[in-house]
């Protein structure tokens, strides 16, 4: 028997419902090295709120394929949006943080766990997912005119911003992408096709790469085209899942942007973009680790009272595989992610730029093909349930359907492979140059 005495000094502070690997174990009384008070009081606000406002609806908005315009509001005035694109915090564009506490990257990190709980994509990426990678470009590189303008009514949520760089022949390739915009006298004219753009249906802005000058990546910008603007057309798609977050097919016919819509430099396009692809993906990852648990914390909830041959499912050895490998895979998965969420915290960003870029490839890949095996063994625990849209089996169904709308945007598992090698080959060979140069340096002081 346990006696108070002997739980004198032991971390026993849980929270949520307590199911085993059903949460992060810093949720589950085990000692953490990188959240304090702040990120406890926004994780408690972050799950009351998505446990009232959002988990009972999600089913009905993906079925409808539209979220309802008050939860863009209700999101922007929490503080969510201006929370999703990045540090530092936008004071000028939305005022002080609503917390009472300058947020971090495990702020952030909590932020998408919590709304992960879902286990929708749609929600996800239809409520945030044009603001975490349309806007920063924005936010980093847009003239004054453009940021005072386009910002505060983005990050409250009262309008949206999205991005399109992915065209028909040019995803991952974006060196390739054959839309073009040609400067005649004041405006850009921007003639192209774009696919698959998150939230382009109800965008009010969209970040566009084109083609300024010549081929490759030195010849690509970024323009800024707003709703409205003649020659714009957006068509909504029919994709296999994430039918609330407003996939859409875009096309530009001689669209005249203003040459003050310019974001940054001409030709610097690939680099700006380059700039956001750690957050980007440090987003999804996020995402889909908590994806992935979702997948583990209903199969093992279903498996302790789904009964078969006598027993629950859970007294089934070869159940209690599939629960101990999913687990294993999202354990090992989230320290990662908390790895490098704790490296973005800390790091400046030339240098979170120059080291990261390879481990957050490598950790998107982990993370998708983990959220992959546990929807897939949740749908073997789950059987039949599994295949049917809505009821017991509704999250399980739905991730299943999604897999692939978190594997492959922003950047499919055998770029971001190939990618995370060149660049830590790069960075070891950079480190080793530096290791060789640091003695001749000092030596020539001397």
């Amino acid at each position: 028997m346990v006696s108070p005495a002997m739980l004198k000094g032991m971390n026993t502070e849980v929270y949520g419902e307590g199911h085993p690997f059903g949460d992060p174990s810093w949720y589950q009384a085990y000692n953490t090295p990188y959240y304090n008070d702040t990120h406890k009081q926004f994780r408690k606000l972050m799950r009351e709120y998505v446990d009232e406002h959002i988990m009972s609806n999600v089913h009905d908005w993906d079925e409808k394929g539209t979220i309802p315009k008050e939860m863009y509001l209700e999101a922007g005035k929490q503080g969510t949006l201006a929370l999703c694109i990045g540090r530092p915090w936008p004071e000028k564009y939305f005022g002080p943080s609503p917390w009472g506490f300058e947020p971090d990257y495990f702020h952030e990190l909590i932020m998408y766990d919590e709304m992960s709980r879902t286990g929708s994509v749609g929600f996800q990426w239809g409520i945030a997912g044009g603001t975490t990678i349309g806007l920063p470009p924005v936010y980093h590189h847009g003239s004054e005119e453009l940021k005072n303008r386009v910002m505060p009514p983005c990050v409250k949520g009262e309008k949206v911003c999205c991005l399109a760089i992915t065209e028909p022949t040019a995803g991952s390739d974006v060196a390739n992408l054959k839309c073009t915009a040609k400067l005649e006298g004041d405006f850009y004219i921007l003639n192209g096709e774009k696919k698959w753009i998150t939230n382009g249906i109800f965008a009010d802005y969209f970040t566009v790469a084109c083609r300024t000058g010549k081929p490759g990546v030195g010849g690509i910008s970024l323009l800024l085209v707003e709703k409205g603007m003649e020659g714009l057309e957006c068509r909504k798609m029919k994709c296999s899942g994430a039918w609330s977050s407003g996939t859409t097919y875009i096309t530009f016919d001689d669209v005249k942007v203003p040459k003050g819509n310019l974001l940054g430099k001409e030709g610097k396009g690939f680099q700006y973009m380059m700039q956001n692809f750690n957050h980007e993906r440090f987003a999804f990852c996020a995402m889909s680790t908590r994806f992935a648990r979702v997948c583990l914390e209903d199969s093992l909830k279903f498996a302790s009272k789904r009964k078969t041959f006598g027993k629950t499912l859970i007294q089934h050895p070869v159940i209690r595989w599939k629960v101990a490998e999913m687990a294993r895979t999202v354990e090992a998965t989230h320290n990662w992610l908390e790895w490098i969420t704790y490296q973005l915290k800390t790091m400046p960003k030339i240098e979170a730029m120059l080291k990261l870029g390879g481990h957050t490839a490598l950790c998107k890949v982990q993370c998708t093909k983990v959220m992959e095996y546990c929807a897939r063994e949740a749908a073997q625990i789950f059987g039949g349930l599994s295949y049917s849209r809505g009821g017991q089996g509704e999250k399980v169904e739905r991730l299943n359907r999604e897999v692939r709308a978190m594997a492959i945007p922003g950047g499919s598992e055998e770029i971001m492979l190939d990618l995370g090698v060149k660049q830590s080959t790069k960075l070891a060979e950079m480190a080793k140059m530096f290791a060789e140069a640091a003695p001749q340096a000092q030596q020539a002081k001397m």
